[in-house]
This record gives C-alpha cells, sequence and structure tokens, in this order.
C-alpha cells in the first residue's frame, strides 16, 4: 500500500497517492548565504520540489528566511541531535524537519519538538540508515538488515505517537539496494506514513543513478513510496535531473521530454551519439509533454521517428527531420540538431 497519510510540507502533500515529488540537498556550507540561496534556485529551477538544507548550529538558522524568500519551494532542516535547533527552525518559519527523536535526548525535548511542529502543522521526517542504528537494535539483529531498518525507523516514530504526533515522513534508507528496497517493502507492511525512498552512499553520478533507479525504480513500479530523491557524489542539480528521468522512464511523470534513441551499429553513418546528447542537453530543460526520437540510419530510424511527436534519423553525411510521422526535410548532418530545435521551438 502506498501510505495512506497525507502530510503537507509547505504547499507539497506527500504521501496518500497524491504526486510523487522530487528532493534534494544543498551541498553549499550552510554559513554561505548567498550561495546557498543560489543553489536553491537553481535546484527549483531544475524541477526540485523540496529542498532540504543542513543546519548545524544556531547561526544556521539564518539561512531559512533568506530560502523562503528565494525558492518556493518548501524548505527542510535536516538537523542531528540538538532539539533546540529544531524548535529555532520552526520559529523561522521552516516547513518541514528531518531530526531522529530517539536521539534528542528526554522525552520532554521530544514533546517540545513535537508540540512545537504540530503548532504549526511541520511534519517530520525520521531518517535511519545501515549507519545510525541503535546499539541494541544493531545487537539484536546482528547487522543492519531490513528488519533491523524498519524496527529503528518505526521505533522513532513511536516517540512521536507519545505526544500524538502522526505527521510522520519514514525513510530506511542503505547503499545495498536490495537491503533498501526490502526496508521500505516490510515498512510499507507495517505502516501507512508517507515513505522517503532513496539508496545513500549511492556514489558518484553513473553508478548512483544506476543504483537509484534499480531500488526507486523497483518500489514505485509497485506501489510503494511517495517522494524521492537520488543521492549522487555530484552537483544536486544532477541529482534532480536524474529523479526526473526516473518518473518519466516509469510514466510517472509526464512532462517533459520523453526521449528514444537508437544503440548504434555498424550502419550508422552519422556521429549518433554526438547528436542524441547534443539533443538531450538542449531539451533538457523544456517542459513540454513530448517525445522525440533520435535515431542513426534508414533501416529502423524513420520508423521510429514516426512514432515520436518530432525526430531526427540520420543517414550518409545527411538527416531527415520528422513530425508526428511526417518527413519535413532533408539537412546536413551538422544542421540536424538545430533543424529539430527550430521545429520543437516553433510549436511551442
Amino acid at each position: 500500500m502506498a501510505g495512506k497519510i497525507i502530510v503537507k510540507a509547505g504547499n507539497v502533500k506527500i504521501g496518500g497517492g497524491e504526486r510523487i515529488s522530487i528532493q534534494s540537498m544543498l551541498n553549499v556550507p550552510a554559513d554561505n548565504i548567498e550561495d546557498s540561496v543560489k543553489q536553491a534556485v537553481a535546484l527549483e529551477n531544475a524541477g526540485c520540489d523540496i529542498i532540504r538544507a543542513a543546519i548545524p548550529n544556531m547561526d544556521a538558522v539564518r539561512l531559512i528566511p533568506a530560502l523562503k524568500k528565494a525558492v518556493k519551494a518548501p524548505i527542510v532542516a535536516d538537523i542531528h541531535f540538538d532539539y533546540r535547533l529544531a524548535l529555532a527552525a520552526v520559529d523561522a518559519g521552516v516547513d518541514k524537519i528531518r531530526i531522529n527523536p530517539g536521539n534528542i535526548g528526554s522525552d520532554d525535548r521530544v514533546k517540545a519538538v513535537a508540540d512545537a511542529c504540530k503548532a504549526k502543522n511541520i511534519p517530520i521526517r525520521i531518517g535511519v540508515n545501515s549507519g545510525s542504528l541503535e546499539k541494541e537494535i544493531l545487537k539484536k539483529y546482528g547487522a543492519p538488515t531490513p528488519e533491523a531498518l524498519v524496527e529503528s525507523a518505526l521505533y522513532h516514530a513511536s516517540l512521536l505517537e507519545k505526544f500524538d504526533f502522526n505527521d510522520i515522513v519514514l525513510s530506511m534508507k542503505s547503499s545495498t539496494v536490495s537491503s533498501m528496497v526490502r526496508a521500505y517493502e516490510l515498512a510499507d507492511e507495517r505502516c501507512g506514513y508517507p515513505l522517503h525512498l532513496g539508496v545513500t552512499e549511492a556514489g558518484t553520478e553513473r553508478m548512483g543513478i544506476i543504483k537509484s533507479a534499480a531500488g526507486i525504480g523497483s518500489l514505485l513500479l509497485h506501489g510503494i513510496g511517495d517522494t524521492i530523491r537520488v543521492s549522487l557524489t555530484a552537483d544536486p542539480v544532477r541529482e534532480v535531473y536524474a529523479a526526473r528521468d526516473i518518473l518519466k522512464a516509469l510514466d510517472i511523470e509526464k512532462g517533459g521530454v520523453r526521449f528514444v534513441s537508437c544503440p548504434t551499429c555498424g550502419r550508422t553513418k552519422v556521429d549518433l551519439i554526438s547528436l542524441a546528447n547534443e539533443v538531450q542537453e538542449r531539451l533538457r530543460d523544456c517542459k513540454r509533454d513530448i517525445k522525440v526520437a533520435v535515431m542513426g540510419c534508414v533501416v529502423n530510424g524513420p520508423g521510429e521517428a514516426r512514432e515520436a511527436d518530432y525526430g531526427i534519423a540520420g543517414g550518409d553525411g545527411n538527416g531527415l527531420v520528422f513530425k508526428k510521422g511526417e518527413i519535413l526535410y532533408k539537412v546536413p548532418e551538422d544542421r540536424l540538431v538545430d533543424a529539430l530545435i527550430e521545429v520543437i521551438e516553433k510549436d511551442s
């Protein structure tokens, strides 16, 4: 089951069958407000729905109103251990808190955070991963197993439930895809809280995207998950692009360009790899719901291009430009991409 409970972070609803939202996190030092704001704007422009920022100390709380002023996307304060930072973030107007209640001390501290968030309808995300398990739980299971991850997450949730707080989002991330998938499957069976999907410490861009697509994609195809983050050792904007591409590949996200391109073979007479990469980059921020084909030869190219809204098919130094299955014209290879973009932009 998808999360039955719906929480609202700013203007974004999470859970209960609402649209799958995309998240990312600022990687600029929190005391660098100017560059943090610039990065938040870039993330929002790339399609990020929810933006998280580390709040490591009281001075960093100043970042929250600056971000709120610059972007419409909800802002999440990422807090570890110090409950006072959570209270200060709430007072500063944050839209969501990421904190593990079991790490902030006594019940009165947990109650203070729960009450402050409840008063302003601010949800709390509990995030556990393989490296953050409680000693008792790790000893019980002997390793950071999926069962251990879920038990830890539900333990933290129970600390908030004790104070009648239920605006909770859970995440149980692992760097091992199979463990991550099983943990979310178990959580989906055991609770109705919205689930934030992600493979933690997934790696650099290439491997991180592969692992994220495998883990996040398999869960979403089975109706599990409500909001996602693709974690990459890369520019956070690349995380957003990757998340959007995963959602489009699953036919969950309908906005934006869907690309079709052939893998090339011995019949290919044009530099198709460069053509396909250039088309994808130049249409990266196009919001139209269109299918674009970039094909390499006359065997499969024209047929595949006819199935797309727009397309190009290469030849020997020249190529064809298609629209809705109709050949528009033949152009030299070095004009193919420009000709395709001109047709698409003319219809915008």
